[in-house]
């Protein structure tokens, strides 16, 4: 028992917890040691709730352990032992831990193949094949920054994206390739349904990672690779902060809309319409015009307002902009500015 162990049985527990978390399938071999050695049993899962390993009997009430790497959650320890055994939980916790980093280093090695496949597949050294595929990038929407130990942070989160990614696919069955391919996080897998499965593998890496975007292709097959690539960056393009696009679903107006000419039409055009000072009462009527199919009055309804109202707010936006609303050229741009919010 742990608690009551001579000196001798300490430390060859404690050797072989170093030894399985050093193995080549640690997480496997060290929920075999902990549920051999209690009697009990031991399982760990990953950040998105999947089984990684598992032995032994899992019956009453389990200690649990969040496993963390600063902020970042990469999985969960439970053990179910006997009362006598409280007293492991912690240090086996520090163990898994160890035992998810040191499947994440051999990962890491994995991807600089995976690096290597992909520009061979690019470049037609290596065949796709005729299986449909999907491929996604993502980033996790902060700037690069400067200087060495801001570049060496950046390499290391996409890393951590990366593995957090692979991890998932491959307990889903979607084993395919991952790899950091110009500043992002690339995956590459089997693909039936990109919508369904963009949308799982960022709730996996939003669950890990946070603030993550992720940008997801349409199925391609045979020699589709480098279209796949460039959908899965414009879809990632039209995502803000964080969040997740599938090419198929993108707006094609969408990534003209994010550009930094549209953001600096939309500060002029708001700027001209904060010279009416009527708390913003204008500005908003003019969006919901630009949106609106129907007659005036059903628009003054939606608002409750007059019509003779809503037609003085859209004779004053047109006074402020200096051009009027039945000019197509006048909605394009207004479009371009507001239609992104």
């Amino acid at each position: 028992m742990f608690g009551t162990a001579d000196t001798s049985d300490l430390l060859n527990l404690l050797t072989e917890l170093r030894s399985a978390a050093a193995a080549t399938q640690p997480e496997r071999e060290l929920v075999d040691v902990l549920a051999r050695r209690t009697g009990g049993g031991a399982e760990i899962r990953a950040s998105w709730g999947a089984v990684v390993a598992e032995a032994g009997e899992k019956t009453g009430i389990g200690q649990s352990f969040r496993l963390q790497q600063g902020r970042r959650h990469v999985g969960r320890l439970t053990l179910w032992t006997g009362p006598e055994w409280a007293a492991l939980g912690p240090l086996a916790a520090d163990y898994a831990l160890l035992s998810r980093l040191q499947s994440a280093a051999a990962g890491s090695a994995r991807r600089r193949v995976g690096e290597r496949t992909l520009s061979a597949l690019l470049s037609g050294e290596l065949p796709l094949g005729d299986e449909a595929f999907a491929v996604a990038l993502a980033d996790l929407g902060r700037g690069e920054g400067r200087g060495t130990r801001a570049q060496a942070a950046q390499a290391y989160a996409l890393d951590v994206l990366t593995e957090v990614g692979e991890g998932y696919l491959t307990a889903t069955g979607l084993d395919g390739l991952a790899t950091v391919w110009q500043g992002r996080a690339l995956w590459w897998w089997p693909s039936e349904h990109p919508v369904q499965e963009g949308a799982s593998l960022f709730a996996a890496l939003r669950e890990s990672v946070g603030g993550v975007r992720l940008g997801v292709s349409e199925r391609h097959r045979g020699e589709g690779l480098a279209a796949a690539l460039d959908e899965a960056r414009q879809a990632l393009g039209a995502v803000g902060s964080s969040g997740v696009q599938v090419f198929q679903n993108l707006d094609p107006l969408t990534p003209l809309l994010r550009t930094e000419a549209a953001a600096q039409l939309r500060a002029q055009l708001r700027a001209r319409l904060a010279t009416l000072q009527d708390a913003g009462k204008v500005e908003t009527t003019l969006r919901l015009y630009l949106t609106h199919t129907g007659p005036l009055t059903a628009l003054a309804g939606a608002q409750h307002i007059h019509v003779n109202t809503l037609r003085y707010r859209l004779k004053r936006a047109e006074d402020a902009l200096g051009a009027s609303l039945t000019d197509p050229a006048t909605l394009a741009r207004l479009y371009l500015a507001f239609g992104v919010e």
